[in-house]
């Protein structure tokens, strides 16, 4: 998600208020944006119109009714799933370490990440060359697979003879302040342009504080709801990762907190207590625990609920990425 203002006023209408103003000046102090570019092979092609009427066809449908597509690569195959698991590694990664902004495809780092990002990012290049490196060395047998899966589908043109071109890990750290430049061209407009970027932080921060907000509810709610709830009269199975993944987040929470809320860093070291110390085999063995920890983690979710329902209403609007 991203969210621009409504009205470049809303400073004044109070949608952003003086404390959002002032952290958003911190947050832009202590991070850098960062742009992630993943270069990837589309895997389905649309068909051809001759071949999209044929399909419809079939089924007495009306072509521009119907979406058809084919699949050219078998991505199950080991090599390509290892590919993609180095993809979701890096994504993965660059959201774990950053915080949302308002841009598509940017997220903000923190300037003493920097150093450590650019060694993981490097890694995580030669990692994906290594498996597209291995991918090549089975290209044929895919595209050999796919001539007797798509049958008269097949066309040779849709597969490359230069495969490593088609993947590639990029990232870069554009600018989130006004050209110098133009300090000298035009104080007045420089100065506009300035303040136009510190309000961009100042949505950051909301941004980031719902991201949190809803997050931690996510994970309080699935972990309340396994350990309560009951699957054919006995409690329900829950994983490892259902408590893992909440301590995670706690302790992603603490390392990329922008200290903005007190309300919000309060329901968050609630859900701490909670679960500290906790250990999944001590869930499933003592039922009268596990009924404890349920009860807290639900009083926990409803009072991240009113927390969200009691915000200051934000002039911003939602758009999808």
């Amino acid at each position: 998600m991203s969210v621009t203002l409504n009205d470049p006023s809303a400073v004044a209408d109070g949608s952003i208020d003086d404390n959002d103003s002032s952290v958003g000046r911190r947050l832009q102090a202590e991070t850098t944006a960062v742009r992630l570019r993943i270069r990837w092979p589309g895997v389905r092609k649309t068909l051809r119109e001759e071949q999209k009427q044929r399909a419809a066809s079939t089924f007495d449908a009306a072509a521009d009714s119907v979406s058809v597509s084919k699949k050219l690569l078998d991505t199950a195959h080991p090599a390509f799933r290892a590919a993609t698991a180095v993809k979701t590694q890096t994504v993965d990664y660059w959201k774990r370490m950053t915080l949302p902004y308002i841009e598509p495809g940017v997220r903000l780092l923190r300037r003493n990440e920097t150093s450590a990002f650019d060694v993981q990012m490097t890694s995580a290049c030669s990692e994906l060359e290594e498996a597209v490196t291995e991918l090549g060395s089975h290209y044929e047998e895919l595209v050999d697979s796919a001539r007797d899966r798509l049958g008269d589908l097949f066309d040779q043109d849709d597969y490359t003879s230069d495969l490593p071109s088609l993947f590639g890990i990029e990232w870069e750290y554009p600018s989130t302040e006004p050209p110098s430049y133009l300090r000298q061209l035009s104080p007045a407009l420089y100065e506009a342009e300035s303040e136009r970027m510190r309000q961009r932080f100042s949505e950051a921060v909301q941004l980031a504080e719902q991201s949190f907000a809803e997050e931690l509810s996510q994970l309080v709610s699935h972990l309340a709801e396994r350990l309560a709830g009951q699957a054919d009269g006995s409690p329900k199975v829950f994983r490892d990762s259902a408590v893992g993944n909440l301590m995670d987040f706690l302790d992603r929470f603490q390392q990329l907190n922008i200290r903005s809320d007190a309300d919000l860093d309060r329901l968050v070291e609630d859900a701490r207590s909670v679960i500290h110390g906790l250990e999944p085999r001590e869930l499933r063995s003592q039922q009268g625990l596990r009924r404890h920890i349920a009860d807290e983690l639900t009083r926990v979710e409803a009072s991240i609920d009113g927390w969200m329902v009691n915000r200051p209403r934000r002039n911003i609007i939602r758009r999808a990425r």
